[in-house]
């Protein structure tokens, strides 16, 4: 991801002398991720309460929001997490946990014999608790592969901590401890955060106990790097390592979101910060304590970004919307009518702007459920009704696949031979041998295979030389490239 990275693992820094930590360049951090070594410093979150946003907002812009009282309310709410775990060691100290080949401290090991063998792992993050009973949320990543979960509680208190359930694909875990009469944290609604809204978190920042960080929202529905089932909810409020799994909090002193991760080119804070929304993790944590797994729904369906080269094309004023490369054979999307080209504006009556979008409104769909679909195929509008699948951990929900950028038209083609024909499981198509100017600007290679134009198949070159007469400044080729199938716009004009 060119500079900067998403990380998924926990900062596996180790705290030497006053504090100093080493950590490594370019990535997005879920903090306080699974078991780190026993040198690592990734600890946990907590929590705050604040006035209302009715009040802030009366305040007038002179006046900053007054986080006390959220953070008396429910700083007592907030726990800490630290597992334990026994990971095999690697031979050589680049591949030793808190060291890579770029910290700063492997110098003085590197190329030094490790013992191999198993060796004890410590990591540490945050939680919060729903229900005075003991039920605590945290991120999956911080007690994936642990042998042992303790909670630590404001008051010192510490127990055993039985993991009832995790869910990798959103990052959510639910954990029980033996204890009554907690104090619960309060839940809002994510749907009702407004970007530019106060938040706030308390956790433990490299081993700071209780420190409360504050921001604003400043985007919602982001989606990431593998990470299709979650829109994001984006701050700018300071997390890091050992603010994972800890609960984000509107001014009301409600629970929106679960810390998460961060987008960093140093492995630090830098202004953009990720939370789970707190309406897509109790879902998941109901699934979890009910079934012990999560079940979520399937279309069936490549999709793509709209950009306004293709919206032009497909008669769009503005470009929005996810834009259907490919359809699975005999899947829930093609059984409702779902072709290849259509642009998917709204799943069951959610207003789908971007293809980031529609993966999270499918898979919180339950399977089984006929849901209205609005698509826009052959410059209008219309609508189908899908009964969604049940989706596996091998399938994807709605694939989505980046496009291209546009340019202009130059492509050398033949029609495919029967064998390649049988080969790629496609009935026609032009096989591209050259590309210049246009199609190289636009991203085609050769070896890519031409499908279709306009949304009409192309099996012989005419076919290909008809679409681009007709067509005035843009044309929509769709490609496979290997398994996987996208729609390419090229300027014409």
């Amino acid at each position: 991801m060119n500079a900067s990275e998403l990380i998924r693992r926990p900062i596996a820094a180790a705290l030497l002398g006053a504090g100093a930590v080493a950590l490594p360049a370019g990535a997005l951090y879920l903090y306080g991720d699974a078991p780190q070594a026993a040198e690592t410093a990734v600890l946990p979150s907590g929590t705050a309460a604040a006035p209302s946003s009715a009040t802030a907002a009366q305040t007038g812009p002179a006046t900053l929001p007054d986080f006390r009282s959220l953070v008396e309310r429910n700083g007592a709410s907030v726990v800490n997490i630290s597992v334990k775990a026994t990971v095999q060691t690697a031979a050589q100290m680049p591949g030793f946990p808190g060291f890579g080949p770029d910290d700063p401290f492997s110098q003085f090991f590197r190329g030094l014999p490790m013992p191999r063998g198993d060796m004890p792992m410590r990591g540490e993050g945050s939680g919060f608790i729903v229900s005075p009973d003991g039920l605590i949320l945290t991120n999956a990543h911080v007690v994936a592969d642990a042998d042992k979960v303790t909670v630590k509680l404001l008051d010192r208190r510490e127990f055993e901590a039985k993991v009832l359930g995790q869910d990798g694909k959103t990052d959510v875990a639910v954990l029980k401890i033996d204890a009554k009469n907690l104090p619960a944290v309060r839940l809002g609604r994510a749907e009702n955060l407004q970007v530019g809204e106060w938040v706030a978190a308390i956790g433990a920042p490299f081993g700071f106990d209780n420190s409360v960080t504050a921001g604003i929202v400043s985007a919602k529905g982001r989606s990431l790097p593998d990470d299709t089932y979650v829109p994001f909810i984006q701050t700018d409020v300071a997390v890091n390592p050992g603010n994972s799994g800890g609960p984000l909090f509107n001014l009301n002193g409600e629970v929106v979101g679960i810390n998460s991760q961060i987008y960093s080119r140093s492995g630090g804070y830098q202004g953009v910060s990720f939370a789970i929304p707190i309406d897509i993790a109790m879902n998941v944590s109901q699934q979890l304590q009910a079934n012990g797994h999560v079940t979520r729904g399937r279309l069936g369906v490549g999709i793509q970004d709209m950009d306004q080269a293709l919206a032009s094309t497909f008669g769009l004023e503005a470009p929005h919307g996810a834009l259907v490369s490919s359809v699975e054979s005999d899947g829930p999307a093609e059984k409702a009518g779902v072709k290849a080209g259509d642009v998917i504006t709204s799943f069951d009556g959610h207003a789908v702007d971007t293809a980031s979008e529609l993966p999270a409104l499918v898979a919180a769909t339950a399977p089984g459920k006929t849901v209205p679909v609005e698509v826009w195929r052959d410059k209008r509008p219309q609508k189908l009704s899908v009964k969604v699948a049940q989706l596996s951990e091998s399938e994807s929900v709605a694939q989505n696949a980046a496009g291209p950028d546009a340019g202009r038209l130059g492509l050398a083609v033949r029609p495919l031979s029967s064998e390649e024909k049988h080969q790629i499981d496609v009935d026609d198509g032009l096989v591209v041998e050259g590309v210049e100017g246009a199609a190289a600007e636009a991203g085609i290679r050769p070896g890519d295979v031409v499908l279709s134009a306009n949304g009409k198949t192309v099996s012989s070159v005419e076919d290909l030389r008809h679409a681009v007469a007709g067509s005035k400044d843009h044309i929509a080729l769709l490609v496979q490239r290997g398994e996987g199938r996208l729609f390419v716009p090229v300027d014409l004009s």
